[in-house]
C-alpha cells in the first residue's frame, strides 16, 4: 500500500464558473487558473500521482501547455488514473477536505463524491467542507483550497 497527499489553492475571480469536484456551483465568482481551476480535483490528482511516485499535476499537465487551457479537471483526473493503472496501481480510498468561507458546500457534497468516485473507479470518495472561520485570505473569501489523501495498492511483484 502507498499513500499520497495533495493540496491546491486558487484565487476567486469574476467571470469564471465555480467548479469543485467536477460540479458546477452557482456562485458569483469562480476559481482562477489555467484549466477550470477545480482545486478539489487538482488535490485528488496530486494525491494519486504522489502515492504512485508519478510526480504532480504541474508536471503531467503543465500550465505552459495550451492543451490544458480551460480543460476539465475531471478529464485530467481520468488521465492521471489511467497513468496509475498503466503501471499497475489500484486506487483503494480517497479522502478530501475543501476549505472555503463560501459557498456552503453541504448541498453539493454528494454530487462531488459521485463525480470523483466515477472518474477514479472506486465505490466512494469522501469529501468534507470546512470553513476557515473568517481567518486569513480564505476566510476573507479571496480563494478556495483543498486537501486530499489517497491510498493506493502497488503492483504485486
Amino acid at each position: 500500500m502507498r499513500v499520497g497527499i495533495g493540496y491546491d489553492l486558487h484565487p476567486l475571480a469574476d467571470g469564471r464558473p465555480l467548479i469543485l469536484g467536477g460540479v458546477r456551483i452557482d456562485h458569483p465568482k469562480g476559481l482562477d487558473g489555467h484549466s477550470d481551476a477545480d482545486v478539489l480535483t487538482h488535490a485528488v490528482i496530486d494525491a494519486l500521482l504522489g502515492a504512485a511516485g508519478l510526480g504532480d499535476i504541474g508536471r503531467m499537465f503543465p500550465a505552459t501547455d495550451n492543451r490544458y487551457k480551460d480543460a476539465s479537471s475531471l478529464e485530467l483526473l481520468s488521465s492521471a488514473v489511467d497513468a496509475l493503472r498503466n503501471v499497475g496501481f489500484r486506487v483503494v480510498n480517497v479522502d478530501c477536505t475543501v476549505i472555503a468561507e463560501e459557498p456552503r458546500l453541504l448541498p453539493h457534497i454528494a454530487a462531488m463524491q459521485a463525480a470523483l468516485a466515477e472518474r477514479i473507479g472506486v465505490d466512494t470518495v469522501n469529501v468534507k467542507g470546512k470553513s476557515p472561520e473568517h481567518l486569513g485570505a480564505l476566510g476573507r473569501g479571496e480563494g478556495i483550497a483543498a486537501q486530499a489523501i489517497a491510498l493506493i495498492e502497488a503492483p504485486q511483484p
